[in-house]
């Protein structure tokens, strides 16, 4: 899978069949449309082209009301790949896209920018400044302008709308299961392990860190508290162990969200390695404690948790 970072330079724009949006978290709805695009690609014998955007259009116009994401970037790109994307524009998106008029997108980026020879979206886009743009605005212009257009219905299941909100929702309500049942897949966070204060291994319990990176006032992830993970990356089978995804209250005041994980019988030097954090249970809340002695307790608890519950799942 080939990453652009804008569009395409004249040589390398190819004609493709495109579909544009946030894929946030790449849930069970995208991965239906993504499998329609690659039917279609296959079918023209072009490649899979994906359009989105960084930051999110919601962190761009109000920041301070926008939600938490359900993946990092490095997660989304992943989550593409693995749903047979060819190409993937990930589009700054600043003033200048964002007064883009409707036939200024579709001149410029569907028709000029990326060749689209098909193009397939949910029945709920918009596009253009304003959001003026609809399906049926673009339909209309692919009839004109030689491109082919399609919806995909919103994919439901028992009456419920699998969307990136409803996987928020799920997340922040602590239930990985559901979250896992709209994913496809249990959610997970990839990142690189970096040094951290060394407290764990201070308190007996070392941990891997990793760095949870939000910008603007987009500080928190959509999961915050203490979990059952597996760890994937180290051995040839993932390796479980309890996590802290949060602003450890208890021994920083920084605000800065972290993710440790304290591996089950298993301590071994992992600095910069890419590993991925797979979450299978939320044991409790982050809390703040008067001193390391409970805080080593209440780790030491959590330990006794997650194996109760590996050894019963």
């Amino acid at each position: 899978m080939k990453v652009f970072r804008g569009l395409p330079t004249p040589e390398s724009r190819r004609p493709c069949v495109l579909t544009i949006g946030n894929f946030d978290g790449v849930h069970r709805g995208h991965q239906a449309l993504l499998a329609r695009l690659r039917a279609q690609a296959d079918a023209l014998g072009l490649p899979v082209c994906v359009m989105t955007f960084e930051p999110h259009p919601r962190e761009f116009f109000n920041p301070a009301a926008a939600p938490a994401r359900v993946a990092n970037l490095r997660d989304k790109l992943e989550g593409l790949r693995a749903c047979g994307v060819d190409r993937v524009i990930v589009e700054h998106f600043n003033a200048r896209f964002a007064s883009l008029t409707a036939q200024q997108f579709i001149d410029d980026i569907v028709v000029g920018g990326l060749h689209a020879r098909s193009i397939l979206v949910g029945d709920d886009f918009r596009f253009g400044a304003k959001r003026q743009g609809d399906f049926a605005l673009l339909q209309a212009a692919g009839q004109r302008q030689g491109f082919a257009v399609e919806s995909l219905a919103t994919v439901q299941e028992e009456g419920v709308r699998i969307s990136s909100s409803a996987v928020r929702a799920a997340l922040q309500a602590g239930d990985l299961d559901a979250a896992a049942t709209l994913l496809g897949h249990p959610y997970f966070i990839s990142g690189h392990v970096i040094h951290g204060q060394k407290l764990g291994r201070t308190l007996g319990y070392p941990t891997l860190n990793f760095r949870v990176a939000y910008k603007g006032a987009f500080k928190r992830p959509a999961l915050m508290g203490i979990f059952v993970v597996q760890v994937h990356g180290i051995n040839a089978v993932p390796v479980p162990g309890v996590a802290s995804l949060g602003m450890r209250p208890t021994v920083d005041d920084s605000g800065r969200v972290l993710l440790e994980v304290h591996l089950l019988d298993v301590d071994q030097d992992l600095y910069g390695k890419l590993l991925r954090v797979e979450f299978l249970h939320k044991l409790r809340d982050e809390e703040k404690y008067d001193s390391l002695e409970r805080l080593k307790a209440q780790i030491a608890a959590d330990e006794a948790a997650a194996r109760k519950w590996f050894a019963t799942h």
